[in-house]
């Protein structure tokens, strides 16, 4: 198994990376002394294929579980359902020493977590991420947060987990859109602070794809150590950490103006990513060369690049002017200046974003 620790003095925890791990995690929490009475968040697909492992696990340990279940996609990932959650944790007297157990993607962790920092002004929580993305992402680095209609993660806090528990086998069950999707994440990774995974994506993109144990192992064992170094660094995004959301102040914003239910989370990153690479290089700070490699890596996983034709640019521009990441109405970027390496930008206007926008959008049909 291997093993990454977050280093945050009394909020350090271990990642844990393997397959065919799920079954163990029973043993594995009984040194944590939580109470009996654990809650275990999911969506019906996910809890269908791996609830009753994860269920068998627990009580074989003489843990007790209230099972809740989540409807699939990003729209239920609100403050109505983190209101249902509540519901039912207290019906079950979940208490101070009890953990919820996030088992699914990014919108389950994020909506887990969440619930766990407030539930009780905080109880543990602990990440059991089956889709890619929130291997490489969502489930490290304690964000935590729910969607509103006028902007994405919004509503939030930050909320380290006890542990994050990956189990590599959950990918092969997984759609392949769902694995794409998360690899918008990987190459974020290696855009923001590692070329050498960024050319390991552009050569092995066939082992990925294949679901090479080992190919797997390397991107998802890298991208961690990436974000557990940022985030030991800078915990609650004061500096460094921001490079995280390289691809992420465009993607939120065609997130929100579609409603959450156009695109997965990843494929609006990979939009994103390229938006921003173009704004850099307008900006002149990434080179042409660099900024066709990033649109090549993005495409050659089959993620989308361009804007959809028919979405409105000014009300994306209002989205992207909301973001939480602008600070006294001056937008911030993180914008690529080599591949792996970005710096944190200010230093352009709405005028230049929706230039980008415009030059980055699909031909109407």
């Amino acid at each position: 198994m291997q093993e990454i620790r977050i280093e945050l003095a009394e909020r350090s925890y271990s990642i844990a990376i393997e397959g065919g791990i799920l079954e163990d995690l029973g043993k594995t929490i009984r040194s944590f002394q939580f109470s009996r009475k654990i809650a275990v968040i999911s969506n019906p697909v996910v809890h269908g294929l791996y609830g009753n492992v994860l269920a068998q696990s627990l009580t074989d340990e003489g843990y007790e579980l209230t099972e809740i279940l989540v409807p699939d996609g990003e729209e239920y990932k609100t403050l109505e359902w983190a209101g249902k959650i509540y519901g039912e944790l207290l019906k079950t007297q979940l208490d101070r020493r009890s953990a919820i157990i996030a088992l699914g993607g990014g919108v389950i962790g994020d909506l887990a977590g969440f619930a766990a920092s407030t539930y009780m002004r905080g109880i543990a929580v602990i990440q059991v991420p089956t889709t890619l993305l929130a291997q490489v992402d969502s489930s490290v680095g304690g964000k935590t947060g729910v969607n509103h209609p006028l902007g994405k993660n919004m509503i939030g806090t930050f909320w380290q987990p006890s542990l994050v528990w990956m189990d590599l086998d959950t990918l092969r069950t997984l759609p392949e859109r769902e694995l794409v999707a998360g690899l918008a994440e990987v190459i974020k990774y290696g855009v923001i602070r590692d070329s050498k995974l960024f050319q390991y994506l552009e050569t092995n993109r066939d082992r990925i794809m294949n679901l090479d144990q080992q190919a797997l192992l390397h991107i998802v064992k890298r991208s961690c150590e990436i974000k557990a170094d940022v985030v030991s660094r800078d915990e609650r995004e004061s500096g460094l950490r921001a490079i995280l959301n390289y691809g992420h102040t465009i993607g939120h914003a065609i997130e929100t103006v579609t409603g959450y239910k156009k695109y997965l989370h990843g494929e609006a990153i990979a939009i994103g990513m390229f938006a921003e690479a173009v704004l850099s290089n307008r900006l002149r700070y990434a080179d042409e060369d660099d900024v066709h490699r990033i649109r090549a890596l993005i495409e050659s996983y089959g993620l989308p690049v361009a804007i959809p034709a028919d979405i409105d640019l000014q009300n994306t521009l209002s989205a992207i002017q909301i973001d939480k990441k602008a600070v006294k109405g001056k937008l911030t970027c993180i914008l690529p200046e080599t591949i792996g390496s970005v710096k944190i930008a200010t230093d352009f206007t709405a005028e230049d974003v929706l230039w980008v926008l415009q030059h980055t959008q699909a031909p109407a049909e």
